[in-house]
C-alpha cells in the first residue's frame, strides 16, 4: 500500500479550504455574536432612508443645517440638488461632498453627521423618540431616554428592527449591546422580575420565615 506523506496530505486540505476561508469566518462571527445574544460586527457607518444627513460647512451658515434621507436614499442638498447618499460610508460621503461643494466654493470645510431616529420605549426614565448619533451604540441611546428606570433591567434589552426581535445582553462582553442604530429600530427595556423588584420584601418574609421555623424547632 502506498503511503502519502503527510505534507501532500496537509497542503491539499489547506488548498480545498482556503476558497471558503473568508465565509467561514463570517459565519463564525455571526454564529459567535448569535450566541452570545448579540450581533455580527457592524459594518462602516454609512446612511440609510429615514436617516437625517446634518451638514456643518464652515463659514456658510445658509448652507448648513439637517437634511432627511427619502426611501430612495436621496438627501436634496444646499447647491447640490438631489444627492444619493445611501450605502456610502461616512467618510468616504464627507470626502465626495468636499470635492462637490469645491466646485462652488473655495477650500470647503465639510462636516458631515448622520443622525437616525430611534424609539425607547419600557422600563427607561423618560420613553420616546430621539435622534442618534450613527456612531452611537445601544448603550448610549438608553442614556438619551435617561437610562433604566428603577424597575428597569440593565442587563438585556430588546431590539425591534425590520419586524425582528433580538435580544441583546448589557453586559461588556464584546459583540453584545454595541449594534449601530438605524432608523426605524424600537429598544424595549423589560422589568426585572418581581423577586427582584422587592428584595426588602423578600427579606423580610425570608426573615420571618426563618425565625418561624426556628421557634418551631425548639419546641
Amino acid at each position: 500500500m502506498r503511503i502519502v506523506p503527510i505534507t501532500v496530505l496537509l497542503i491539499a486540505s489547506t488548498r480545498l479550504l482556503t476558497p471558503s476561508c473568508a465565509q467561514a469566518q463570517r459565519t463564525a462571527d455571526a454564529a459567535f455574536a448569535s450566541s452570545r445574544g448579540g450581533v455580527a460586527p457592524a459594518a462602516p457607518v454609512s446612511a440609510h432612508p429615514g436617516d437625517v444627513l446634518r451638514l456643518r460647512i464652515w463659514r456658510e451658515p445658509d448652507m448648513s443645517g439637517d437634511f432627511p434621507v427619502d426611501p430612495e436614499g436621496v438627501a436634496t442638498l444646499p447647491r447640490l440638488g438631489a444627492t444619493r447618499v445611501i450605502d456610502i460610508p461616512r467618510d468616504s460621503l464627507q470626502r465626495m461632498l468636499v470635492a462637490e461643494y469645491a466646485k462652488y466654493l473655495r477650500n470647503p470645510s465639510v462636516e458631515v453627521t448622520l443622525l437616525q431616529r430611534v424609539r425607547v420605549v419600557g422600563a427607561v426614565r423618560t420613553p420616546g423618540l430621539y435622534t442618534a448619533d450613527a456612531t452611537m451604540g445601544l448603550r448610549d441611546i438608553l442614556a438619551l431616554a435617561g437610562g433604566a428606570n428603577p424597575d428597569g433591567r440593565t442587563d438585556k434589552v430588546r431590539l425591534d428592527r425590520d419586524g425582528t426581535s433580538t435580544w441583546l445582553q448589557l453586559d461588556g462582553t464584546p459583540a453584545t449591546g454595541e449594534s449601530r442604530p438605524r432608523s426605524g429600530d424600537q429598544l424595549f427595556v423589560p422589568q426585572r422580575n418581581w423577586f427582584a423588584r422587592n428584595t426588602p420584601i423578600v427579606a423580610a418574609i425570608a426573615s420571618v420565615s426563618g425565625a418561624l421555623l426556628i421557634a418551631l424547632s425548639t419546641r
